[in-house]
């Protein structure tokens, strides 16, 4: 089901559609209630890269242990 949030970002704002389990994904670093500047929002799409990179390094060590057909 598709749910509208909007964030506030230098004191406009931006309403996006999204599936509601991303929901929760998408305000983990960014909170819906007040104005973000652009340094808030950089951060939270750099912790969120970070995140990404470390789930990217843990699936290669897992897939580099099974064994090659």
């Amino acid at each position: 089901m598709k749910k509208k949030i909007v964030f506030h970002i230098n004191h406009l704002a931006y309403s996006l559609e999204i599936d509601e389990s991303l929901e929760k994904e998408m305000t983990m670093y960014l909170k819906k209630d007040e104005n973000l500047n652009i340094q808030e929002l950089l951060a939270a799409y750099v912790r969120k890269s970070q995140e990404c990179l470390n789930l990217k390094n843990d699936i290669y060590k897992i897939s580099s242990k099974i064994p090659k057909l």
